[in-house]
């Protein structure tokens, strides 16, 4: 027995040594940075988190006490945050797994850091609003509305639970990494947290997807091999040009992770082998005192471009026009000798540590402060509209987006957009009622259907109808919260009809019609010939209803097919009627001649059957016009 103790002391003096260190590379990290005072708090922290979870072991067998060792090195070191924060890091855990408390907390380290760990601490409760874990995400955001660093140390701590996941069970791996691709990658992109984000998505995909992640590994391996030398070739004579010049660079070659080729993969249906642009060239510049970044950016373009041919269309400058979430580079495509186009971005130093820290390097640049304060009022709008259950996380992702784009208005004003948004999300971006009242757009000065996806830097211009508004498809042609909100808004108010129609047969007003009572009891109308209800009756015919199936405002579409003889003006003569003489909008003309017979297929909409026979009798008066059908 005391040989066992022996040997069980021997390993808790071990892990004590190793604790020391690891917490002693932090304290000598932070030590330039602030003062002594706030250097003994640091120290006092770490014993108060090491004393708390004293008795606790991760699912490795390691001291608990490494965990937040771990998270506080996160902070302070690859997130480069303020002593505030770290001492939160080391506590982040404390009240919610120990027995002590919040105000002790307080007391021994201040309201500011007591705030982070309340932020980040799960609240318990007996029962949940939505669920757990939603319930979770939302109070966290809502420490958003009075300080950024709660959700810069929750994305600490999900990056080393992602580090070590796995020494978790499967089932709790693939919750974590779900969690940690839904939300949390998302959440890295938009505070600019590029390195952060890149190893969130990957650890995720490693374990959802092991045998597609290590695939992808040995191929990237292999690619960067089998092209090594020529790259170097490339990336040497690159150095050399513009080092000739006087500029001073790194240049090297940076492969993309095997998440992020993944979902190329996905997006354009490559495969490996296949897919563009699987490494991009970087050019990180330093500049003297006083120099401008973006004349030396475009100096480099100079010198490149007069020795190797530039793709056209292939620059995206995000210097003047940098992402929401404070992204700078400058991108191009240059031939280069081997016969490939390589993929070049080029980089100060400052943009790229900005690209790293993202929101943590500089929280007073203007155009992140803009995005903070909207995404505040984003959360707020989403909280106030009391989404419940899942609806409520899918549009807080939504208000993350994956990627951004900027668009311009006529008058040159630069509006940011999410990536795959329309013309219908610009609108009600710019204003509700624009959006409301929205028929088509010009973008670039060409027509276009307000579902045209947007390109980054269209010049986008949005015209209205009093009579237009919006259609219960569009919500199937925008990605915004706002736009989507307004649409699901608009829609609601509107009086729903009072039956459903079959979408088998597709009765209108004034047909023979009968009605079936659904299992929830809903009606459903029935042409009286309808296959459908034919064979509802032969099985549960009780539920056969009459139903008064009236005209209304609604319209309802048809497509009809003319057979008429070929002469001169025929086609005009069926547009005129249709459009001038009835004043109905055609939908779809669609015309072909066979032998002097042209058939012609029309979609137009109409009110009701009696309106339809009337257009249709119309139409059969036109000379020529041999047969007029409705097309089932």
């Amino acid at each position: 027995m005391a040989e066992t103790d022996s040997r069980t002391k021997t390993a808790e003096k071990d892990y004590s040594e190793e604790i020391e260190r690891r917490a002693q590379e932090i304290f000598d990290f932070m030590a330039p940075r602030i003062g002594e005072n706030d250097l003994k708090r640091l120290r006092e922290a770490f014993e108060f988190a090491r004393e708390a979870h004293q008795p606790q072991k991760r699912k490795s067998g390691e001291p608990y006490i490494f965990h937040p060792i771990a998270v506080a090195r996160i902070v302070a070191e690859e997130l480069m945050l303020d002593v505030d924060t770290v001492i939160a890091a080391f506590l982040h855990d404390v009240v919610e797994d120990t027995p002590r408390t919040l105000s002790e907390v307080q007391s021994k380290f201040g309201p500011e850091v007591a705030f982070i760990v309340r932020a980040v601490t799960k609240p318990k409760k007996n029962k949940y609003e939505m669920s757990k874990q939603l319930d979770n995400f939302k109070h966290m955001l809502n420490s958003l509305q009075h300080d950024i660093r709660p959700l810069l140390l929750k994305i600490a701590d999900r990056l080393h639970n992602m580090r070590t996941l796995s020494s978790m069970r499967a089932d709790k791996q693939m919750k974590i990494a779900g969690e940690t691709d839904y939300f949390y990658a998302p959440l890295a992109t938009r505070l600019g947290l590029y390195n952060v984000k890149t190893e969130l998505e990957n650890l995720s995909f490693r374990f959802r997807c092991p045998h597609e992640y290590e695939e992808l590994v040995q191929m990237i391996e292999h690619d960067k091999q089998a092209n090594a030398s020529r790259l170097k070739v490339f990336t040497d004579e690159i150095y050399s040009i513009l080092t000739s010049h006087g500029i001073k660079v790194r240049v090297y070659v940076d492969y993309r992770e095997p998440y992020s080729l993944w979902r190329k993969m996905q997006k354009y249906g490559d495969d490996f082998h296949h897919l563009k642009y699987r490494h991009f060239i970087e050019i990180v510049f330093r500049g003297e005192e006083g120099y401008n970044e973006k004349e030396t950016a475009l100096r480099i373009y100079q010198f490149l471009t007069d020795r190797f041919k530039e793709k056209p269309g292939g620059i995206s400058n995000y210097i003047d026009s940098p992402k929401e979430n404070g992204y700078q580079s400058f991108h191009l495509k240059l031939l280069a000798d081997f016969g490939k186009w390589q993929e070049v971005h080029i980089s100060s130093e400052e943009m790229l540590r900005n690209s790293q820290l993202g929101l943590t390097a500089d929280r007073n640049r203007s155009n992140i402060r803009h995005w903070l304060d909207r995404f505040k009022a984003s959360l707020k709008e989403i909280a106030r509209d009391n989404h419940a259950g899942g609806s409520f996380i899918e549009n807080v992702v939504m208000a993350f987006y994956n990627d951004d784009i900027m668009v311009f208005t006529p008058q040159g004003k630069p509006v940011n957009m999410p990536q795959r948004a329309t013309a219908i999300d610009f609108a009600f971006e710019i204003h509700t009622n624009l959006g409301i009242h929205a028929k088509y757009a010009r973008i670039n000065g060409r027509l276009a259907s307000i579902k045209t996806k947007l390109n980054r830097g269209d010049i986008v211009e949005i015209y209205t109808d009093s009579n237009a508004h919006p259609h219960a498809d569009w919500l199937h042609h925008c990605v915004t919260y706002k736009a989507r909100k307004h649409i699901q808004a608009w829609l609601s108010r509107q009086p729903q009809p009072e039956y459903r129609r079959c979408p088998v047969c597709h009765p209108i007003p004034g047909e023979e019609v009968v009605g079936f009572r659904e299992q929830n009891g809903d009606i459903t109308v029935h042409k009286r010939s309808c296959v459908e209800v034919i064979r509802l009756a032969s099985q549960w015919g009780d539920e056969i209803r009459s139903v008064d199936f009236k005209e209304d405002d609604t319209l309802y579409p048809v497509e009809v097919e003319i057979k008429c003889v070929d002469r001169p003006h025929m086609l005009i003569d069926i547009v005129d009627s249709i459009s001038n003489q009835l004043n109905l909008s055609i939908g779809t003309i669609v015309t072909e001649t066979h032998d002097a017979i042209v058939t012609i297929r029309l979609s137009f909409a109409v009110h009701s059957f009696e309106e339809l026979q009337a257009i249709l009798s119309h139409i059969r008066a036109i000379p020529d016009v041999d047969e007029v059908k409705l097309v089932m």
